[in-house]
């Protein structure tokens, strides 16, 4: 018996199965480390990922089916892209007639010309129509 074993793991085989453990030994500590560190970019548990990790392979696995979608930064850069729009968007309206966009300071909706503001008599500004006095120059509307 000994010796059959001896013929199938002969030195070659033998080099090429520690090559093989060894390469295998090393995507499971790259696959702890990427594991921790993928999940503190994200903004999750490193610690607790780093222990389920540990299983091998499958806590890989299974954090890369739970991971957060975006990294940190990722949410970060879009929420404030998202603000910075929304302020964006504050700065225009519509014509409560047609719908059309128009900017906050038209006097008038370009496509239906429904008189959407009054103006200043003194200094031009446009100025709601609830207004009974103008901010900007403290002229009495009529």
């Amino acid at each position: 018996m000994e010796q059959l074993l001896d013929q199938i793991f002969s030195p070659e085989v033998r080099l090429a199965l520690t090559i093989v453990v060894i390469f295998i030994g090393i995507l499971y500590l790259i696959s702890i480390v990427w594991v921790i560190r993928d999940s503190y970019l994200r903004g999750s548990n490193p610690v607790i990922w780093g222990v389920i990790a540990l299983i091998p392979f499958l806590g890989a696995f299974a954090y890369s089916m739970m991971r957060p979608p975006m990294l940190k930064s990722d949410r970060d850069e879009q929420s404030l892209d998202f603000a910075l729009k929304q302020r964006e968007l504050l700065k225009y309206g519509e014509c409560s007639k047609c719908g059309y966009p128009v900017e906050r300071e038209y006097l008038m909706c370009p496509r239906c010309s429904t008189q959407l503001k009054n103006e200043c008599t003194r200094c031009g500004h446009a100025l709601n129509p609830d207004w009974s006095v103008c901010p900007y120059c403290c002229t009495p509307t009529e």
